[in-house]
């Protein structure tokens, strides 16, 4: 049985220090304690963790810590590297970790060895990469292969896209990779517009090979090529597949040796360790993918062996528990200070909402606090423009997470420092905010009217005292995004065990895609659709009077 965190005397602690700091400002936290900086950070391998920002003191750290310790982190931590299956609801390992694994050893154990398999598909990855950036790899014309493009959904192409935006200032400079996830064809279509069949090779991403967006997809690009071929043989030149079901795949014309395989104890949000990062392995080289999986694996050994009070991993996940079940927090943000970051805040949300975004725990009762906030983000310098009045003025509590690099990986002159800036300035500015008497102070020093001071000074008076952490990397290369991704998983992991949910399935996933499959009928004309409620049964004849 799942033992309930919330009865536990760490869990009573934290709501007594709760209480205690109730009425205590990030202001006077910093005044009591000039050390709190080195008190409050941590770094390890170059990616720095300053939670200074965070509204708690020494005593709460400790016990987060202690919370840490009651919900037995440190032996699900032995259980998730260990092979165990701790995807209880699907009876599975989670494994992920075996697919950074790059020493050549047994991983989980010489008993249960999955790194044979791991390595065979690295392998055959490589050989596709070489082929395809040395330009050998020939369409069915024998012209050169320059586009790729990705056809995959959810972790199939959340995870590679991010990473290949992300890492694009290391791209090959003469192959261009693509992302198709959506339905809707205003996503596929447009891209075929500016695409050459003759150039251009397809990865249909998919566990199942099943799964309705990828596979419709799927089928309009086949059909785009065949259209241009007119030879279903001459399509084995523009098709690769990975999957867990290369009967499917050869179904639809692709050859075996262009299958890559897929397990089932890789879950899709982790799978970008896996043949499901080619289409990123192919822009910036299987060299650059393993640094990226070195990156991953340094962060491994680190939550595996750091005491919890200086683990990352730990911290992260804790001070996530004690803004969300303790402070109140509903929602938090991602906010990364790189462009090359764009997609990070998306694939978070993924990592986080789809693994803890849940109300019953690992034996099917309901939890006894609030689990996973609703995670949301967007570029920095943009937010600034769009959200931060709200974070700054509208009375709610949103922790945030800031991202920055230390150097940029398109420097231009006079662009970094004045970017670090804003992201220094608006995590200091949500923490101290502006009192009354500052606001007072400097309208006084612009010499307006006594009248018009009044009238403005509600309007420039900031609460602050907003909780937020900055997470800081040397630069962005492989390594230290893997090093980073790896960190926010860890963190994901720590939370669900201290909720106590199994954070490595998704049944919520599957509800809707049920009922569409009800629904696609009706709307095809193919089904009676008084088995539909009023309101779905309402909004498709309207689709179908108004627009045939």
């Amino acid at each position: 049985m799942s033992r309930d965190i919330t009865q536990t005397p760490a869990w009573s602690r934290l709501r007594d220090a709760c209480d205690r700091l109730s009425t205590t400002h990030l202001r006077e936290l910093f005044a009591n304690d000039p050390e709190r900086f080195p008190l409050f950070s941590r770094q390890t391998d170059g990616l720095l963790l300053d939670f200074s920002k965070q509204r708690l003191d020494q005593e709460v750290l400790q016990h987060l810590v202690s919370l840490a310790e009651a919900a037995d982190v440190s032996g699900w931590r032995k259980r998730l590297f260990a092979g165990d299956k701790i995807n209880v609801s699907e009876e599975r390992a989670v494994l992920h970790p075996a697919l950074r694994h790059l020493a050549d050893t047994a991983f989980p154990s010489g008993e249960l060895d999955v790194m044979p398999e791991v390595r065979k598909v690295r392998q055959q990855m490589a050989a596709i990469v070489e082929q395809l950036r040395s330009g050998n790899w020939k369409g069915y014309t024998g012209d050169t292969i320059r586009h790729v493009v990705n056809i995959g959904i959810g972790g199939s192409d959340l995870g590679p896209k991010m990473c290949t935006r992300a890492l694009s200032a290391f791209a090959h400079p003469g192959l261009h990779v693509h992302y198709v996830s959506n339905l809707d064809g205003a996503h596929l279509a447009p891209l075929l517009e500016t695409l050459d069949p003759r150039t251009t090779l397809f990865i249909i991403a998919s566990k199942t090979f099943t799964t309705q967006e990828t596979m419709i997809n799927a089928a309009s690009t086949r059909n785009w090529m065949l259209a241009h071929t007119g030879s279903e043989e001459a399509l084995a030149k523009h098709f690769i597949a990975v999957s867990a079901h290369p009967e499917r795949a050869a179904e639809f014309g692709i050859p075996p040796a262009q299958v890559l395989p897929m397990w089932d104890w890789v879950g899709g949000r982790y799978s970008l360790w896996s043949a499901v990062g080619l289409p990123l392995a192919i822009s910036i080289g299987m060299s650059g993918f393993e640094r990226l999986l070195a990156g991953a694996q340094a962060m491994d050994r680190h939550f595996c062996e750091t005491p919890l009070i200086d683990n990352l991993p730990v911290l992260l996940a804790l001070l996530g528990i004690w803004n969300t079940n303790f402070l109140g927090a509903n929602t938090s943000a991602i906010v990364p200070y790189n462009e090359s970051l764009r997609h990070l805040p998306g694939y978070l949300q993924q990592l986080e909402m789809e693994s803890n975004g849940k109300t019953v725990n690992r034996d099917g009762q309901p939890l006894t606090c609030p689990a996973n906030p609703i995670v949301w983000g967007e570029i920095g310098a943009n937010g600034q423009h769009a959200f931060f009045q709200l974070l700054h003025q509208g009375g709610w509590l949103v922790p945030c997470d800031f991202i920055a690099t230390a150097l940029s990986d398109y420097p231009l002159p006079g662009h970094q420092a004045p970017l670090l800036a804003n992201c220094f300035a608006q995590s200091a500015a949500l923490a101290f905010g502006k009192t009354e008497a500052e606001a007072r102070s400097e309208l006084e020093a612009a010499g307006l009217p006594a009248a018009q001071r009044e009238a403005l000074l509600p309007h420039k008076v900031f609460a602050g005292n907003q909780p937020s952490t900055t997470l800081l990397l040397p630069r962005l290369d492989p390594y230290h995004l893997g090093l980073l991704l790896a960190l926010y998983e860890h963190k994901v992991f720590v939370q669900g065990v201290i909720w106590g949910i199994n954070s490595f399935d998704q049944w919520g996933v599957e509800l809707g895609k049920q009922l569409a499959s009800r629904v696609l009928p009706v709307l095809n004309g193919d089904a009676d659709k008084t088995t539909l409620d009023a309101s779905t049964r309402g909004l498709i004849d309207w689709t179908q009077t108004t627009h045939g």
